[in-house]
């Protein structure tokens, strides 16, 4: 069938608004795919929201993040809107919506994740069937509620050599293992460009190092960095998760803006390094995925701490900013179909499971 993805994540930049035809196996045609930026005011909003949830002990009604969920739930409706319009299908032709949401907070350790953005709403504003909310009954049965793209990686990597790995670098690093197999692991290796981000905001205003050129003007500082790595995060075993704001930038400040995002970029590229040390082997191909993957210094960094060559998915036919996209499109057809989305390797759940809550028009 047809489907759509909706992803926004922890960057808070925009929407990725994904179109694809799948029967939620091994069968995926991508069709289009759509980036909507968040403006300023928004990602205003939803920072703020972010902030305010990560105060609380358990999701709980709140004016802010009523607001923050009417914003994500129209901006949501009207990506959708733009992309059918650009690809030229009517929404009676679309089968599902997979709704990510957008994470305020993610805490499995104490047994909830929150994703604002209410599927019953959006399927009302598009008139087609949504399936959101898809992390919750992972976490509520023990496991991480993330990742979930997992499955998705493994369809995208059917026909390769194994071992192979699929690194995502969004706000948040994650990495799926498919073993020859076919046995998945997956975690969240630990920031990506979230500190980076934060770090180039914060020093100069813009919203990520382009290219990474500031990175690529500093010297990294071997102390902070050590430091930074000596976080109990990094000895737990696979799976695991992380909410984006589990890290800071705190360690590096003092650095000039240079160095800071030097350390930034060489402590997500450490942890890169580290994540592969809680693999049972060594992959073959180590395939980047996400906005981490346009950082040549980034990539320039992973390559001498892991002794592997990161390749950008682009080069394998693959649209990297729209994989999240697709994978939560992928989801929803498996949701329709009573198929897992997580599996004990990937979240910890006792056993493979479905997730997701069905709302109709």
């Amino acid at each position: 069938m047809l489907a759509i993805g909706l992803m926004s994540g922890t960057s808070l930049d925009g929407i990725d608004a994904a179109l694809i035809e799948t029967d939620g196996d091994a069968n995926v045609r991508p069709i289009a795919f759509r980036g909507e930026p968040y403006s300023d005011a928004a990602r205003a909003q939803l920072a703020a929201a972010t902030a305010l949830a990560l105060t609380f002990d358990r999701p709980r009604a709140s004016p802010d993040l009523v607001a923050a969920g009417e914003l994500i739930d129209r901006t949501h409706a009207m990506a959708v809107h733009k992309l059918l319009r650009d690809a030229g299908i009517e929404a009676s032709d679309v089968g599902v919506i997979g709704y990510h949401g957008q994470t305020v907070a993610h805490r499995p350790d104490r047994g909830w994740t929150w994703q604002i953005g209410d599927g019953a709403v959006l399927a009302r504003a598009t008139g087609i069937p949504v399936v959101s909310d898809l992390r919750s009954v992972d976490v509520a049965a023990g496991g991480q509620g993330a990742p979930l793209l997992p499955v998705y990686h493994a369809a995208l990597t059917a026909a390769l050599p194994k071992p192979v790995a699929v690194l995502n670098l969004g706000g948040v690093g994650n990495i799926t293992f498919v073993g020859a197999d076919q046995r998945l692991i997956a975690f969240d290796t630990g920031p990506a460009n979230g500190l980076i981000d934060s770090w180039v905001e914060a020093e100069s205003g813009a919203r990520f190092d382009a290219d990474g050129a500031l990175a690529a003007a500093g010297r990294v500082d071997e102390t902070v960095l050590t430091a930074m790595l000596d976080h109990p995060y990094f000895d737990l075993p696979p799976p695991k998760s992380l909410d984006r704001n589990d890290f800071t930038i705190q360690p590096a400040r003092g650095l000039s803006p240079a160095d800071g995002a030097a350390t930034l970029t060489a402590f997500t590229a450490a942890s890169v390094a580290d994540a592969l040390s809680h693999l049972p082997e060594r992959p073959r191909r180590l395939i980047v995925a996400g906005g981490g993957r346009h950082n040549p210094t980034l990539l320039a960094m992973i390559a001498a701490r892991t002794g592997l060559t990161p390749e950008p998915s682009d080069a394998l036919g693959w649209n990297g900013d729209a994989m999240e996209a697709e994978g939560f499109a992928y989801m929803a057809v498996r949701r329709l179909n009573d198929l897992p989305i997580s599996f004990p390797g990937t979240t910890g759940v006792p056993q493979a499971m479905t997730g997701g809550v069905v709302s109709h028009p």
